[in-house]
């Protein structure tokens, strides 16, 4: 869910708490930015690509997720005819180390903001 951060004006200093005098007014906050909460759900999603064979991919998804035969398969194949396959999906900080040990193993991995959830 994108959470709505207030983005100060330059030159600005942030409010310290509520009821002090030092900072910056209400009013003077003028923009406001949309980010992604870190927190997830974000997904693990690996592209099809022309080098790694088929057996190689399963094995990675084995070695790396402790898949199955069957299931590593399934989404070797998803990969294969669709061109792409979400292998994981949850919180960001993990999303992120799933995706650096498939790019370490040389297969292209993306992660992607699961905003269904």
């Amino acid at each position: 869910m994108p959470v709505t951060l207030p983005v100060l004006l330059p030159g600005r200093t942030p409010l310290r708490e509520a009821g002090t005098r030092t900072g910056v007014a209400p009013a003077e906050v003028a923009e406001t930015e949309t980010v992604l909460a870190p927190q997830g759900p974000w997904r693990v999603v690996v592209i099809n690509d022309p080098v790694n064979t088929m057996s190689y991919v399963v094995l990675v998804f084995r070695k790396v997720f402790g898949f199955s035969e069957a299931l590593a398969s399934k989404h070797m194949m998803e990969v294969h005819e669709r061109g792409r396959s979400v292998v994981w999906s949850g919180l960001r900080e993990q999303a992120e180390l799933y995706a650096f040990a498939l790019q370490q193993w040389h297969l292209t991995a993306v992660l992607e903001s699961d905003e269904t959830h």
